[in-house]
């Protein structure tokens, strides 16, 4: 009784620890294949932040064209009020025309130096957004790859659960047929010792 009893229990923790296995292999399965999604992602991410880094170059090259113009327009401006000042009373039409081209200028080229202040103030926290990402990616990297191990690795307990709890349930069936044998030899025994005690009588 005591034996059928062990048995039950080691085929029974057997089997529990086939179960566990199981859903240790699935949920590291799912975890593995959860961070190659997140991992595409954040590639994703990354390819946007270099499009935009691109981008904002862009606006500083046009905004540095903004500024050039500008520069260009009040060096007119005050090419003109010179004139306009030579021209003297007939000038003076002009002369007002040309202070408000350089006063455009002069604000044209006060923004145009705010955008690219701005512009490149961006960009350096792109950048560093970028390296972060790409960091971030790298580490997502390892943990995919130590993910892969640790499923691959609960994917040969798995198996080796599976092949202990079919070996057991054989060794079961085993001694459960040796059991009835057994009893069937205890019983031939008993008969003999009948037949035995009935010859000597």
């Amino acid at each position: 009784m005591r034996r059928s009893i062990g048995r039950w229990h080691l085929t029974e923790t057997v089997k529990q620890n086939a179960d566990n296995a199981r859903q240790a292999n699935t949920l590291a399965t799912n975890a593995n294949n959860d961070l190659t999604t997140t991992g595409n992602d954040v590639q994703c991410m990354l390819e946007m932040i270099v499009e935009i880094s691109c981008r904002s170059g862009k606006i500083s090259e046009i905004t540095g064209l903004v500024e050039g113009t500008a520069f260009q327009t009040n060096t007119l401006a005050l090419n003109a009020a010179v004139e306009a000042a030579r021209a003297g009373e007939q000038g003076r039409g002009f002369a007002v025309v040309a202070s408000e081209a350089r006063s455009l200028a002069q604000r044209s080229a006060s923004a145009t130096k705010d955008i690219k202040d701005l512009t490149g103030s961006s960009v350096s926290v792109i950048q560093a957004g970028g390296r972060q990402v790409a960091e971030v990616g790298e580490t997502m990297g390892h943990v995919r790859r130590a993910i892969k191990q640790v499923a691959e690795i609960v994917a040969g307990i798995t198996a080796a659960s599976e092949e202990q709890s079919h070996g057991i349930g054989q060794i079961n069936r085993a001694v459960s047929h040796m059991d009835e044998v057994t009893q069937q030899n205890a019983a031939l025994v008993e008969h003999s010792a009948v037949a035995a005690r009935s010859l000597d009588e």
